[in-house]
């Protein structure tokens, strides 16, 4: 599900009918702002940040600047943006750095956010960057939370610091010390959670505060939950004064509400979300990004991320020149269809595209059928993948049974292949290409 998808389709449904209009009065914008309001609240939005929110817009949109500007419905598409990304920014987004190593991040949170994994997942997000990561076992109440830490930290290939049962500050006392003496330059600690709220779990959290002095103090919600998440964020920011929070879930049926009313509320700011269930499914929290995908404008810096961390730049390059030659082969569709896997679903990388999200928006894009055309190709010998026209009727045959599926398909795929060579060599011929 892409991000925001039901907030977004509402905003978009709305602004699809201010550019219809061309000009604009101050009845209709005030008409679109409680259309605005109401797509907001339906999407779990704290009540009085979205009554601020429609009334900030509000001021700025019945302006002379507006009203008679050629292009009115932009300029109100504008300022929600830039009102969106107001409401989600904070000055210290990235997370702090302490001048004297190890920097200690502490996460806290409810049983059920995720936070065991998230803790893996922000190690491997770190080590990307050159950092070298220590998690620490914190919880010993839950039953296997030492050993599902272990798990993940060897997903994400980060030692992992336990000291079974023993009390948790002692556990993260004595894993800072020996993160000084081996050289790391982070500590994630992973605290105990809670089935809700209480004083015995509030209690532990400020001990081990106290202990260690965190550098950061995160605190994992399920952005799933809603006001909910926004109501845990208020009780747990005034007992530990945290510096930021990590949204998980925020891929699956959110609303979004808890991502958009957070920051009004506590002043903290949301520092990274969790988009999947993979060790490499973390993403920093860009507030321009988010405003810009939730209005359908794509979030192209996002994509180019994605496309290099999938891709190496001689990989590009490669590709480049083989897409300028013509010389495109079944082998490099296959490494293709490996890279876009890394970058996540299809729908998303779409999503992210300006414009074109809206524009195939209700599309259900056939990630089934991709996967077909994989094994098609894989059952393919390496003479057949590099040059396809030595698939006759009997080669298709065997192809089709060792990928378990039809003839037809394995044509369709072969044609498919063959018009997207001509259309190839067409462009060149005509035009010359241009990347």
């Amino acid at each position: 599900m892409a991000l925001f998808s039901s907030l977004s389709e509402k905003f978009n449904h709305i602004f699809s009918k201010l550019t219809k209009r061309g000009r604009l009065t101050e009845l209709e914008i005030k008409d679109a702002m409680r259309e605005v309001r109401i797509a907001l609240l339906e999407a779990d939005v704290n009540y009085m940040v979205a009554k601020d929110f429609v009334r900030k817009v509000s001021e700025k949109a019945v302006g002379d600047e507006v009203l008679k500007s050629l292009t009115p419905a932009q300029q109100v598409i504008k300022i929600v943006r830039d009102e969106l990304t107001e409401l989600m920014s904070s000055n210290s987004q990235k997370l702090a750095v302490s001048s004297a190593p190890p920097t200690v991040i502490m996460l806290c949170g409810l049983q059920g956010a995720g936070k065991t994994t998230m803790c893996a997942k922000l190690a491997a997000h770190l080590k990307k960057s050159g950092k070298k990561v220590l998690l620490v076992a914190c919880d010993i109440y839950r039953p296997a939370a030492i050993s599902q830490l272990q798990v993940v930290g060897k997903q994400a290939n980060t030692e992992v610091f336990e000291r079974g049962t023993q009390n948790p500050v002692k556990t993260a006392t004595q894993a800072i010390e020996h993160a000084r003496k081996q050289g790391f330059d982070t500590v994630i600690l992973d605290t105990a959670g809670r089935l809700h709220i209480n004083e015995e779990l509030m209690d532990e959290l400020k001990n081990i505060k106290k202990a260690v002095c965190p550098t950061e103090i995160l605190l994992v919600l399920d952005a799933m939950t809603g006001q909910d998440a926004v109501t845990v964020a208020e009780s747990f920011n005034n007992a530990l004064d945290v510096t930021g929070f990590i949204l998980t879930k925020l891929d699956g049926d959110t609303r979004g509400g808890a991502a958009l009313s957070i920051k009004a509320i506590t002043g903290k700011p949301i520092k990274f979300t969790g988009v999947g269930e993979k060790i490499g499914d973390i993403e920093p929290f860009y507030p321009d990004r988010i405003a810009s995908r939730i209005l359908g404008m794509g979030d192209v810096l996002s994509l180019i991320e994605k496309a290099q961390e999938a891709v190496s730049e001689e990989e590009a390059k490669k590709l480049e020149k083989k897409f300028r030659e013509n010389s495109f082969t079944f082998e490099d569709y296959l490494n293709q269809l490996e890279s876009m896997k890394k970058m996540g679903s299809i729908q998303d990388i779409i999503g992210m595209i300006p414009w074109l999200g809206n524009k195939l928006k209700g599309v259900k894009i056939d990630e089934k059928e991709i996967q077909i055309n994989k094994y098609i190709i894989q059952s393919m010998t390496k003479e057949e993948r590099l040059n396809p026209d030595i698939i006759k009727a009997s080669r298709r045959q065997r192809i089709a049974k060792g990928s378990g599926t039809s003839v037809q398909q394995v044509n369709a795929l072969l044609k498919q292949f063959a018009q997207s060579k001509e259309m190839m060599k067409m462009m060149k011929n005509r035009r010359g290409l241009r990347f």
